[in-house]
């Protein structure tokens, strides 16, 4: 009996790939399940989870509602679709916390004896991407681990987005914290690729960027994009991002935003994030040469850091990606098993990926247990 048993199906009647999913997993011994499920089901998530409970006697439950879901090799989207994997773990090695939606008290209250004796080493986290306050939480949350480190994504649905903690829930960020028993690595990849030098922003007004270097944003802009952009700039969306370097970060590491609009008469540049004066940003490219190259480079550093094939993961990449970067059949789930090989892996498609105590974009963030 593997140690991570997993499946997944999809079907237009959501109750044959439920009873499929069941059917996959078979009699399963472990105390943790992950479950992630398709917008196009959402309504029927309580059933779904009530039907896996009973179906394995496995109580604690994690996951989320995903616009696409993924499990080894394959992606799901818009269709009905089911993925669940169970990890047989030591009881001590994991805690299942419930939605924390405004600050951390309850969740110190709760957890202060078990933080204190069990020290977690990381934790896997969803959330509801409603929630102002998801961005502070995280790095607060991550705060409570040894490592400071969280990794997992925001739920991506039509109408509410639900992640899962033992039971459904909305709203909150939920998940569960692992100590260095559970014998987890992980690695985050870039979906973009810098096109020019580091820039310093030197006149800024909350997300609109006045000056780079002493010159007009817009003109700093097009000089790093090229003569070929620069004289088409409707041409740049969905193309061209913004990368903001990480302070301190020792592997050159980046949060990717969105490029919001131009002001070609002020020479302004808006981006999707609030910035600084003094602050570092560089432009970068989104294309699937660039995604397929450097996903290639992250699963390489997750293999040579493995000493066994890994057990199971959990896979979070981000909407921008999958079919709409990779290609349609499933090719991003696809170089994973073709590099890793063919192991227990479910996931989700997110509306922001999260790696270490930060909320990303356009990036994969993948978790195995070794």
């Amino acid at each position: 009996m593997h140690p991570f048993p997993y499946a997944h199906a999809a079907d237009d009647d959501w109750t044959l790939a439920l009873e499929r999913v069941i059917a996959g997993l078979g009699q399963v011994q472990g105390r943790l399940g992950f479950l992630y499920v398709t917008d196009a089901i959402n309504a029927h998530l309580e059933a779904i989870l009530d039907a896996l409970r009973e179906a394995t006697d496995v109580e604690h439950w994690v996951g989320a509602v995903g616009i696409g879901i993924c499990a080894t090799g394959v992606e799901y989207y818009e269709r009905p679709a089911i993925a669940a994997m169970v990890a047989d773990l030591p009881e001590e090695a994991f805690r299942v916390f419930p939605p924390i939606v405004k600050d951390l008290d309850g969740f110190d209250a709760a957890q202060r004896a078990w933080l204190g004796n069990a020290q977690p080493f990381m934790g896997l986290v969803h959330a509801d991407p409603s929630n102002p306050l998801t961005e502070s939480l995280i790095r607060q949350l991550a705060e409570r681990t040894v490592s400071g480190f969280l990794v997992g994504g925001l739920a991506s649905s039509q109408h509410n987005a639900r992640v899962i903690a033992d039971e459904p829930t909305e709203g909150g960020l939920t998940g569960v914290m692992f100590t260095e028993a559970a014998g987890i690595q992980t690695a985050l990849s870039q979906g973009c690729s810098p096109i020019g030098p580091h820039r310093q922003i030197t006149e800024c007004q909350r997300n609109v960027i006045v000056e780079l270097d002493g010159r007009p944003a817009l003109d700093v802009f097009k000089e790093d994009i090229g003569e070929v952009l620069a004289r088409d700039i409707s041409r740049v969306g969905g193309y061209i991002f913004v990368g903001l370097p990480i302070r301190g970060s020792d592997t050159g590491d980046y949060l990717v935003r969105n490029l919001i609009g131009v002001d070609l008469d002020k020479r302004l540049v808006g981006i999707g994030d609030l910035v600084e004066k003094g602050q570092a940003l560089m432009f970068c490219r989104r294309d699937a040469n660039t995604a397929r190259e450097d996903l290639s480079r992250m699963l390489e550093n997750l293999k040579a850091r493995l000493k066994t094939p890994p057990r199971g993961g959990v896979y979070v990449s981000c909407l921008g990606r999958g079919a709409n970067l990779f290609g349609e059949d499933s090719e991003e789930l696809k170089q994973i098993r073709d590099e890793l090989g063919d192991f227990p892996l479910v996931g989700f498609f997110a509306n922001g990926e999260l790696s270490q105590n930060r909320l990303y974009g356009y990036t994969g963030v993948l978790t195995l247990f070794t």
